[in-house]
């Protein structure tokens, strides 16, 4: 207080006489002592004008002292601010900001020899973390670039450790650190140095997510990578019951897939699309997609100028027809878009991409209504030329679906009128060593002969020709002698056939054999089936041989019978004992 009247004294004492200065010092001196909201009251012996200019003076003391306290405020705020006056050679002062420069330093170091193996030590996991939870972008970005540079070399597993720093890194507000760290997450994944449950269980998913509403591509392109990365894994969290796909769910992760399943950046949409596909392999999150109005946009999708688009839209479309519910769905969509869609697909150049049109149509196909409706679409004609090519992976899945036409007898006459067992025929001789031509071939012809045309066809064909090669065949299976042998017990009940058969009769002796003797029940029923058709011809003489093993059939059967007889008689009854007469003495 001393030094302020000094000063008060030298600043107005000079200024006026004695007496203006003693009156100023004095005002002076009260806003000192008692603050500058006192209130001024010099008692009396002044005139009127005085006592009003020392009020203004009073007055204008107290608003410049109040401009100067604020500028000095912002004076020291400004000072505060710069990074120079921050140092101090004080060792606890800023320990913070000396160990991000290390950590900065280290990283720079060993980025800069791309010979050495990524550190992962616990002194570069720790310069990691420092850096990742800097405010200073620059600091970030090179934690970011080392964790792309961990990605890009490591060879091995990723302690879980180091994917901690990832999370504020995915978090931060510069671009270019979640760039890389996305890209980095990526690698990761792709190359398997983490596992999908790890990423979730460390917390990264969210951050995930909430990148897929970035701005930038890259990012969004990356984070899709990542989502359908997860999705891929039906394994349950450690932590709890759910699965990645259902925890991508749970945080709000499908609307922000589909919108940008629509993004006009062709590798964003290939992701999310890839991620939408994943999201259809489990039922709880195929529904959320569902209700979110997944449908009509993959079904859209379908024309989509991207081949690889197409593939895992319709894949997904493929996976959500196997849940029955969703059928009105996918059916309800105007004008049979759907339909017209596969149909249009089966056509495609690309061969994966047809043959997944035809599956889904095939599992379509279950319904009667749909049939009716690909009939009159056209879908015979584009069976025919499909069939026709000899193309396998294309010809596998389309005579899956010929064959569950066939199931629903009143389409069999137009079947036939539209020769395509003259297609089978030509499909039987060419593929007879594919197990699904073979036995989805022998189905159709079986189907198709029950109708007014069908065995007149069956003669014009090669249909028989091929059943018979396959009879002869080293490669095929025994599941598909069976399915060519029931098709030929169903033809050798019908009498206008069994001319054609005579010839071959031999050769169906040896695999009734060959059924025969099998230990398996089902195989010597369809042996034994088949054999009693073939006997309803008179021109058939069974073999010795065949003779002897249908009566060794015989004697094991009624062995089998007599044993399962004893197992079922009840046991004798038993007299119970006769009580011990008592001793009456």
């Amino acid at each position: 207080m001393k030094s302020n009247a000094r000063i008060v004294r030298h600043v107005f004492v000079p200024a006026f006489d004695n007496k203006a200065g003693a009156w100023c010092t004095e005002v002076c001196m009260r806003l000192l002592t008692n603050g500058f909201n006192t209130t001024l009251n010099m008692g009396t012996g002044l005139c009127e004008k005085c006592e009003e200019l020392l009020n203004y003076f009073f007055a204008l003391v107290k608003r410049l002292y109040n401009e100067f306290e604020l500028k000095i405020k912002d004076c020291v705020k400004a000072l505060s601010r710069c990074c120079c006056l921050r140092r101090s050679s004080s060792p606890q002062r800023f320990p913070k900001r000396r160990q991000r420069n290390s950590a900065y330093t280290s990283l720079l170091q060993h980025l800069n020899t791309d010979n050495q193996p990524p550190l992962l030590n616990q002194q570069c996991l720790h310069a990691l973390k420092t850096l990742a939870a800097s405010e200073d972008h620059d600091l970030q970005g090179a934690a970011s670039m080392y964790c792309l540079h961990i990605s890009q070399h490591l060879e091995t597993l990723l302690p879980v450790a180091f994917l901690e720093p990832y999370l504020p890194l995915l978090l931060s507000n510069d671009l270019e650190t979640q760039r890389a760290t996305s890209l980095s997450l990526v690698n990761l994944l792709v190359k398997n140095n983490v596992s999908q449950e790890q990423v979730v269980e460390m917390g990264l998913l969210v951050p995930i997510l909430e990148t897929l509403q970035s701005g930038d591509p890259t990012v969004q392109c990356n984070s899709c990578a990542c989502a359908a990365m997860l999705a891929s894994s039906g394994v349950c969290v450690h932590s709890c019951t759910e699965s990645n796909r259902e925890a991508i769910v749970s945080a709000d992760g499908v609307i922000p897939l589909l919108v940008l399943a629509k993004s006009y950046n062709s590798r964003v949409q290939q992701n999310a699309v890839w991620a939408l596909l994943n999201l259809t392999q489990s039922e709880e999150s195929m529904r959320a997609l569902c209700q979110e109005g997944a449908v009509p946009f993959l079904a859209l999708l379908l024309q989509s100028s991207d081949s690889e688009i197409q593939f895992n839209s319709c894949s997904a479309l493929s996976n959500i027809a196997l849940v029955q519910e969703h059928h009105p769905k996918m059916l309800g969509i105007g004008d049979q878009f759907l339909l017209k869609s596969l149909l249009m697909l089966t056509s495609s150049s690309v061969q994966k991409n047809s043959s997944q049109a035809w599956k889904c149509l095939k599992i379509l196909s279950g319904n009667v209504e749909v049939q009716k409706h690909l009939l009159e679409l056209g879908v015979v004609t584009s069976l025919r030329a499909l069939l026709s090519s000899f193309a396998l992976p294309v010809t596998e899945p389309a005579i899956t679906l010929l064959s569950e036409l066939t199931t629903h007898p009143p389409n069999n006459e137009n079947l036939v009128d539209d020769g395509l067992l003259e297609v089978i025929g030509h499909l039987l001789v060419s593929h007879g060593s594919s197990s699904i031509v073979i036995r989805h071939s022998a189905a159709v012809v079986t189907n198709l002969c029950t109708t007014r045309h069908g065995v007149q066809g069956l003669m014009e064909s090669e249909c028989l020709t091929g059943l018979l090669r396959v009879l002869v065949s080293s490669v095929a299976t025994q599941e598909d002698l069976a399915c060519v042998t029931l098709c030929l017990h169903h033809l050798t009940s019908r009498g206008d056939i069994v001319d054609l058969l005579r010839p071959h009769y031999p050769a169906i002796s040896a695999y009734v054999l060959a059924f025969l003797k099998k230990q398996e029940v089902r195989f010597q029923q369809l042996g034994i089936v088949t054999l009693c058709s073939l006997k309803k011809d008179g021109g058939f003489v069974a073999a010795a041989h065949l003779e002897e093993q249908l009566m060794e059939v015989h004697l094991q059967t009624e062995q089998t019978r007599t044993l399962l007889q004893r197992i079922q008689q009840p046991p004798p009854l038993s007299s119970p004992e006769s009580p011990l007469p008592l001793d009456r003495d």
